[in-house]
């Protein structure tokens, strides 16, 4: 079968991926073989592939926003049928006996395998997923809406979760968003399904301010710039370490600033009163199951669409590089060869 490989990390522009004939795998004991249909494109794909996050495995295939249907069941494998349609997502297993499994944050699992990362991923015309992690896709969303949720969407919705916030406190809350990409263009959309009100800080004008402004943010401005009025939470898709000072900033006293990237540059020497009276940083670390099912059922309940642009198969290191200059408005979505 086909799949992009990286044989070595190096900036995208250099063309790293390489597209090469792999044996089909075979599943094993609860996998599944999944045909692929789509795959979303995301910046942790980017991280992988320039290096930013070490290598754990020789010539691994990124990609961990698929949409596919299964191929093959491995023996045990009862809680799904060759021909249903499913998603594979960042988290592709966990130990489930540590401490961090054992108490509902199997997020944090010190054993976890990592779609497009520790094993292959979606970038190829098939790949194997444990049949436990993977999720039912509903009828209702296409493939191209599906594939964006199944990180930028469950990701930004832990990054909701952790903001401090309850749901039931959401109603003319007021909530930061820095960098408006893929998982940027989905949270906005379940905050204002909860009533918020949502300021964006994001450098690209043309696409990416355009896009928060058609998406009902009240305030939209450059990375850096000060919001308005101050924000009860923000949460941070930007790498951009340099942008934290800023964030924390505009917080209101008690308020929190999520970081949810994998990989984020050198963040500043911090001032004691940006973060006195309360005011909290915490990082997101990749995702429960129960976060996916969760989020895709709200994401269904609140009418959560995908902005998407398609690149062909063939177009692998290109789509990366339009991700990594922000020539992408949503999310992009690799297609299947």
């Amino acid at each position: 079968m086909q799949a992009w490989i990286l044989p070595h990390p190096q900036p995208i522009g250099q063309h790293p991926l390489q597209l090469a004939e792999v044996p089909e795998p075979t599943p094993g004991a609860g996998e599944v073989l999944v045909r692929v249909h789509v795959c979303g494109i995301c910046r942790t794909d980017l991280h992988v592939v320039e290096g930013e996050l070490p290598v754990r495995r020789p010539n691994i295939t990124p990609g961990h926003q698929v949409v596919g249907e299964i191929a093959v069941l491995g023996s045990g494998v009862s809680n799904l049928r060759t021909g249903q349609r499913v998603g594979v997502a960042w988290l592709h297993h966990t130990d489930g006996t540590c401490p961090f499994c054992r108490s509902g944050r199997e997020n944090l699992c010190e054993h976890a395998e990592f779609t497009g990362w520790t094993v292959p991923g979606g970038y190829a015309e098939a790949l194997l997923a444990s049949a436990d992690f993977v999720y039912p896709i509903p009828d209702a969303l296409d493939d191209m809406q599906a594939a964006p949720l199944l990180c930028a969407g469950i990701i930004g919705y832990r990054c909701l979760r952790l903001s401090g916030i309850a749901a039931d406190a959401w109603p003319g809350a007021r909530l930061g968003i820095y960098g408006f990409g893929a998982a940027g263009h989905i949270a906005i959309q379940i905050a204002r399904a909860r009533g918020a009100e949502v300021y964006v800080c994001t450098r690209d004008h043309e696409r990416h301010q355009k896009l928060a402004r058609e998406l009902g943010a009240v305030w939209v401005g450059d990375a850096a710039a000060a919001p308005p009025a101050p924000l009860d939470a923000a949460l941070m898709f930007a790498p951009a370490g340099e942008l934290v000072p800023p964030a924390l900033r505009a917080l209101a006293p008690g308020a929190t600033l999520v970081l949810g990237g994998i990989h984020m540059s050198p963040i500043p020497a911090l001032n004691y009163d940006w973060l006195y009276r309360e005011r909290v940083i915490r990082s997101v670390a990749n995702n429960t199951r129960a976060d996916g099912r969760d989020f895709l059922a709200e994401a269904h309940r609140a009418g959560v669409t995908s902005r998407t642009r398609t690149f062909p198969f063939a177009q692998a290191n290109e789509a990366l590089a339009a991700l990594k200059n922000d020539a992408i408005a949503g999310a992009g979505v690799l297609l299947a060869p």
